[in-house]
């Protein structure tokens, strides 16, 4: 993994970090107070944000690994609002699903949150490509 893998996964370990915060500690933070009978209380849930950390790196990790692996000799723009609703479809859009049908996550936060977290994702697409623009190479 070359050095500008690195770099792109901190970036995107920044931006998925920063943005999911202002999905969902500022934007959704309003639906989410209605729903704290129940939900984690705050201060439980910050006793286990080290697990927020590795689930971010993670994502930041894979999320550079899979755009790098089929990133083509297009232009880097389209390239990342697709790449960015793949992911959302792959994985953002029947995660919130599945919530909203196995807890007593609503509907309408449910929507919110597909579409706050769709614009998270393709916004991150957006970044990675710009970052790694230019001839595509395998940075495997």
């Amino acid at each position: 993994m070359t050095a500008k893998f690195w770099i792109s996964a901190a970036v995107m370990f920044v931006l998925t970090f920063v943005l999911s915060f202002v999905v969902h500690g500022v934007l959704l933070q309003g639906d989410y107070t209605k729903m704290l009978s129940w939900m984690r209380k705050p201060e439980e849930a910050q006793s286990l944000m080290p697990w927020m950390i590795v689930a971010h790196a993670l994502f930041a990790l894979a999320f550079t690994w899979i755009y790098l692996q089929g990133r083509e000799d297009k232009p880097w723009l389209a390239q990342g609002i697709r790449y960015g609703i793949a992911v959302a479809c792959l994985a953002l859009i029947p995660i919130y699903l599945i919530y909203h049908v196995v807890t007593p996550v609503p509907l309408d936060v449910a929507f919110k949150q597909i579409a706050y977290d769709t614009v998270r994702v393709v916004l991150m697409g957006i970044v990675l490509a710009w970052i790694n623009r230019g001839a595509a190479t395998k940075h495997g």
